[in-house]
């Protein structure tokens, strides 16, 4: 069946939903079937969906009716739906979207195989392939197709949450927190460092929880020190650690180990008291201050990003002067903010008190306009400074280079436009070399690298 058979992907969501992308699309290639990036030449299209929030849910059911025009006008046969949407509103999606053709939950990514031999096997009137296999107790991770370049990886260490905030539909969606055993991710590891791969970022939904499940304690600093003794990735990123659980152990890690790139994300969603005991945050300001003053007393240059939630239900104008004053105060080198999304199925969906949708996009723009204000500051106080940067490409319309260096992260930060002396010459994609910052463009900064030859 797989045959001549091309397959298209819409990866949507998170980096943690990529990596499951990645699995399929390691499976299918071993079946035989064809990847390809034109949807408008696929047999089958397969959706990878997010369901956090309302603006995600809504990309993705978007994408679906999109891609089933093709199905009604082009030469598509079939649509599979994945990811979290799927794993949500399962019935719903078949019921109000009759142009998928099948679905699998979180838990059978790797069952897609089978999914799409029955898309491409099945007549018009045969049932939607459906597979909801238990998401706790389903396989996390395998072999993969890196998407993200030959330069940087994410890297799954572990699935679920287990923190239940007020607010956040991840544990229905996606189950409670499991771990990956250490030396299944280090084999990972070991993997992509085998493939070159120059800066490896750990991801899972609270990543400063790893290991708690299977060792019964905060075990990321010793996975961290296992990573580093296997392979010799240089630059290692960690991404989603909750402020409840930034230990002495791991402020140490990132303060001693080179390879630990001195950036942390840190979602800390408010600051007001009031706020943080309504959305079930673990922790209360006074903790959230004092480990940020930790990080930068003990790490030096360190880079912290952060997120908020404005427009919680209950949020006073009291509690979001208290926000907006903390922003100012934190200094957060990378910080974004997301209003309040109404998730059906979590506690705060019956609070009372909920906000003016106006309220709280209001609200979102003053507190990115007062981080707008911070982000200039850090850029400048960067102006003059030699930074490592990791090159990620040549833009020939800007005839400039670009890439990241240890204080920027894929994706969801800026990047740091570089030229050189010798106009002709090209940096190769994953090459390490020193750049000086000579100005910067809101988020973005410019620079000219430093040449040894």
């Amino acid at each position: 069946m797989a045959k001549n058979t091309k397959v298209g992907f819409i990866s949507l969501g998170c980096s943690k939903n990529l990596c499951d992308t990645e699995v399929m699309l390691k499976h299918l290639l071993d079946a035989g079937y064809e990847i390809t990036p034109e949807e408008t030449e696929a047999d089958v299209v397969i959706i990878n969906t997010c369901a956090f929030i309302e603006s995600a849910k809504k990309e993705s059911i978007d994408n679906i009716i999109d891609i089933g025009w093709l199905k009604k006008h082009h030469t598509l046969k079939g649509i599979v739906v994945t990811g979290c949407l799927a794993e949500r509103y399962r019935e719903q999606i078949l019921e109000e979207l009759p142009e998928v053709d099948a679905v699998l939950g979180v838990g059978g990514i790797h069952k897609i195989v089978e999914a799409v031999d029955s898309v491409m096997a099945k007549g018009k009137k045969a049932a939607a392939y459906t597979c909801f296999d238990d998401k706790e107790t389903s396989v996390i991770g395998g072999e993969r197709v890196i998407t993200t370049g030959d330069h940087m990886a994410y890297l799954k260490i572990a699935e679920g949450c287990s923190n239940r905030c007020t607010y956040c539909a991840i544990p229905l969606i996606r189950g409670k927190m499991r771990s990956r055993t250490m030396k299944d991710i280090i084999e990972e590891a070991t993997s992509l460092d085998a493939l070159g791969i120059k800066e490896l970022n750990l991801i899972a939904q609270d990543t400063s929880a790893y290991g708690i499940d299977l060792y019964g304690e905060y075990a990321l600093p010793e996975l961290i020190r296992g990573i580093c003794d296997a392979t010799n990735i240089p630059w290692i990123r960690l991404l989603y650690c909750y402020p409840d659980k930034i230990t002495d152990e791991l402020v140490a890690e990132i303060r001693d180990n080179p390879r630990v790139v001195k950036y942390i994300d840190i979602p800390v969603q408010h600051i007001s008291d009031h706020m943080l005991t309504a959305m079930n945050r673990h922790g209360d300001s006074a903790m959230i201050r004092e480990n940020i003053a930790k990080l930068r007393r003990e790490v030096p240059g360190i880079v912290l990003r952060s997120t908020a939630i404005v427009g919680f239900p209950g949020e006073t104008e009291e509690d979001f002067r208290e926000l907006c004053e903390f922003v100012k105060e934190a200094k957060f080198e990378r910080f974004g903010a997301f209003t309040y999304s109404r998730e059906e199925d979590t506690p705060a969906y019956d609070f009372e008190d909920q906000i003016d949708e106006q309220v709280k996009q209001d609200r979102y723009d003053i507190v990115m306009q007062t981080q707008l204000s911070v982000s200039e500051e850090y850029n400048k106080s960067r102006v003059g400074s030699v930074v490592r940067v990791l090159c990620e490409g040549f833009d020939p319309v800007a005839e400039s280079h670009y890439g990241r260096s240890y204080g920027e992260a894929a994706d969801i930060d800026g990047k740091i436009w570089f030229t050189t002396s010798r106009p002709e010459l090209r940096i190769a994609e994953g090459e390490m070399l020193d750049v000086k910052i000579t100005d910067y463009m809101d988020y973005d900064l410019v620079g000219e690298a430093l040449l040894n030859i």
